[in-house]
């Protein structure tokens, strides 16, 4: 049973919180090692049948060796070859049990690697700096919806740098310059700039991340976890 005004950490499973009581403020947290834990991954930005030529990937598989000393853990990963200048990348979930008609401060810690280095020089923009990573949550699940012979996201996530009604951006993906070694890196938001969330009736919502590119080359990341911070507004 969620009590008010404490709060809460849960190492997620099947992220359906109680409906008796709630907690004002609380944390989602999710860890890629040894599950997906239900969230699976997509494409959109992309012109039908081209998945091939985009060289499209999602899967949960082993970390790079570097970052992998038990030779067993795991992320969610997702790559992709940008030709349309425009690729978006993601990976989505549902959770249960939110305040119904809620409004909610959000915060996002996403924890992935990267080896895009900074500073680089890249096609059509940089492979770092030029991969912005969103994220966000909707009442609708997210999915890309085919306009015209495009596959284009049915929620507003804005375009490459900027944000939009139903995505945050939190950064890019740039790691260290000069280098091309697999690299953990943490993007988040501050409490200076939350997501504003409404649930709807049923205290239901989908959470969302990606990479919405600007770079025409190929990107390969491993997602490895995330924390999700729900903080109640209340006036």
């Amino acid at each position: 049973m969620i009590k008010k005004g404490i709060f809460l950490i849960l190492l997620c499973e099947a992220c359906n919180l109680s409906s008796d009581d709630f907690y004002s403020v609380f944390s989602v947290a999710f860890n890629f090692s040894d599950d997906p834990m239900g969230w699976t991954g997509d494409f959109a930005d992309y012109p039908q049948g081209d998945s091939v030529l985009y060289e499209l990937l999602f899967k949960h598989d082993t970390l790079p060796e570097n970052l992998n000393n038990t030779g067993n853990r795991k992320a969610l990963i997702l790559e992709g070859k940008n030709y349309s200048d425009d690729l978006f990348m993601f990976i989505k979930r549902k959770i249960a049990g939110l305040k119904p008609n809620t409004r909610y401060a959000v915060l996002f810690n996403i924890q992935l690697a990267s080896n895009a280095p900074t500073g680089a020089a890249g096609i059509g923009g940089a492979p770092g700096e030029s991969v912005f990573l969103k994220a966000g949550m909707t009442n609708t699940e997210p999915m890309k919806i085919l306009d015209e012979g495009f596959y284009r996201m049915n929620i507003d996530k804005g375009n490459q740098a900027e944000g939009g009604a139903d995505m945050i951006t939190l950064g890019h993906i740039g790691v260290a310059a000069n280098t091309t070694q697999y690299t953990v890196i943490f993007r988040s938001n501050s409490s200076a700039n939350p997501f504003i969330f409404q649930t709807n009736s049923s205290g239901e919502a989908w959470i969302i991340v990606g990479t919405d590119s600007g770079f025409e080359g190929k990107t390969r990341l491993y997602y490895m976890g995330m924390n999700i911070l729900f903080n109640e507004i209340t006036n």
